[in-house]
C-alpha cells in the first residue's frame, strides 16, 4: 500500500512536468510556403516577431509603421514567387539589406 502511495505521489509530480513541454522553432528556417500557409492571426505574429528581430540586426532601433506594413506586402510578394525560399531571404531582398 506504502510503495502505491508512493508511486501515485510520484507520477502526480511528474505529470505537470509533461503538460508544459515547449517547442524549439528554427524561425530563420521558415521558408516561404510554409509562412503563406499560416493562418492570418500566426501570420501576424510571425511577421510581427521577424520585423522585431530583423530590426535588432539591423540596428534599427525605431518602428516605423508604413515602412513595416509595406516591407510585409513586399515579402508575400517575394514569397510567392520564390515559396521554397526562406523568409529571411525575402526580408534582406524586400528591404534592399545586405
Amino acid at each position: 500500500m506504502r510503495s502505491r502511495l508512493i508511486g501515485l505521489a510520484f507520477a502526480m509530480s511528474v505529470l505537470p512536468v509533461a503538460a508544459n513541454a515547449q517547442i524549439t522553432v528554427q524561425m530563420a528556417n521558415i521558408r516561404c510556403d510554409q509562412y503563406l500557409g499560416m493562418p492570418a492571426s500566426q501570420q501576424q505574429k510571425f511577421s510581427a516577431w521577424m520585423s522585431g528581430w530583423f530590426s535588432y540586426q539591423t540596428r534599427t532601433p525605431w518602428v516605423d509603421f508604413l515602412a513595416y506594413r509595406n516591407n510585409i506586402e513586399n515579402v508575400k510578394a517575394w514569397c510567392q514567387r520564390y515559396p521554397s525560399e526562406k523568409v529571411m531571404s525575402g526580408l534582406k531582398a524586400a528591404t534592399g539589406t545586405p
